[in-house]
């Protein structure tokens, strides 16, 4: 298969130091309680940009020839990848579009404004944002940074792999979010050449989840994107999907779908709780544990992947209003 292994995730480690925050891990005395079973939690949420995509992002960059870095780079996103390429690019000196839908929420467009991306948004998905990216490599020479399917993205997200294997050495059990599969890739690729009986466990919402319905196909599918409080779990997986989809396969041993009061919950826990605000999409491994969907036999770390939410969203959610309602309008 296409895939990505453990000397380009190391090499990615080296070349992104520096540019990204090696983010710290706290054991959750309140999941650990409720799992029986130590329950770390990784706090990507921290990153500098608010969420892991500055780590691939930061990789593609930096791999850049001089001719790619006068012509630009402009990628497709449901806003964490826009906001940490434009912040990567910022730090180069390139120019950066990012080509996002409707549904990207206004907190995410105006952050990658204010690092100086060219914002355009397109359709109401990410596959027609993606058709004007197409057209800006193609009339304007730019170099397209994919949000995850890509070996530069999958290697720079696999890095965080290395970190939770070297914070908890005796892991047996990481739950991650699932979207195009850049994540969980890596970090399966890292987890599993360094402890090959692993188990990585994906997890994504209930609405929209293009990479649980292309394996359930057999083959990359298209799905209709729904809003959800996941929202940065949304968008597709590529029909002509090189990387992610054949390692998400090969390496992931389970995937975990959530519902919107799922993700509240976990939203709500990690803020009442862990004194953490994040996402809905950082809060599914806290979510699906809540939620008894699995059952960890060994020490179990959930990443929290990101913190980018809007603020009065998250209000509602921790003040537990409707969530279908608040996902319905999001």
């Amino acid at each position: 298969m296409t895939t990505v292994g453990l000397a380009e995730i190391e090499a990615a480690q080296e070349r992104i130091k520096g540019f990204i925050r090696p983010t710290p891990v706290e054991v959750s005395p309140s999941l650990s309680e409720a799992a029986g079973v130590p329950v770390w939690l990784k706090f990507e949420h921290h990153q500098i940009t608010g969420a892991f995509k500055l780590r691939g992002a930061s990789n593609a960059v930096a791999q850049l020839t001089e001719d790619e870095r006068r012509r630009g780079v402009v990628c497709a996103s449901t806003g964490n990848h826009g906001r940490a390429l434009a912040h990567a690019a910022k730090v180069a000196g390139v120019r950066a579009v990012i080509c996002m839908s409707c549904l990207v929420p206004a907190n995410k467009l105006r952050a990658i404004e204010s690092l100086g991306g060219d914002v355009r948004i397109i359709g109401k998905s990410q596959d027609e944002a993606q058709v004007e990216v197409d057209r800006l490599v193609r009339e304007e020479a730019m170099v397209m940074v994919p949000p995850f399917d890509d070996a530069r993205i999958v290697a720079g997200q696999g890095t965080l792999g290395l970190e939770m294997i070297e914070a908890v050495p005796d892991l047996a059990c990481a739950l991650i979010p699932l979207s195009g599969g850049g994540l969980i890739a890596g970090i399966a690729a890292a987890l599993k050449a360094r402890k090959p009986d692993i188990r990585v466990v994906g997890i994504s919402m209930a609405r929209g989840a293009a990479m649980a319905e292309s394996l359930k196909a057999g083959r990359p599918v298209q799905v209709e994107e729904l809003p959800s409080l996941a929202d940065s779990l949304g968008g597709g997986v590529g029909l002509e999907n090189r990387w992610t989809y054949p390692m998400v396969r090969d390496l992931v041993d389970e995937v975990i779908l959530l519902s919107e009061p799922e993700i509240a919950a976990g939203i709500r826990h990690c803020y009442r709780e862990e004194r953490q605000v994040v996402e809905g999409a950082a809060a599914v491994g806290v979510a699906a544990l809540l939620a008894g969907k699995l059952r960890p036999e060994g020490p179990t770390m959930a990443l929290l992947s990101g913190a980018n939410i809007d603020m009065g969203l998250h209000l509602r959610i921790v003040s537990g209003e409707d969530v279908d309602l608040m996902a319905e309008a999001a």
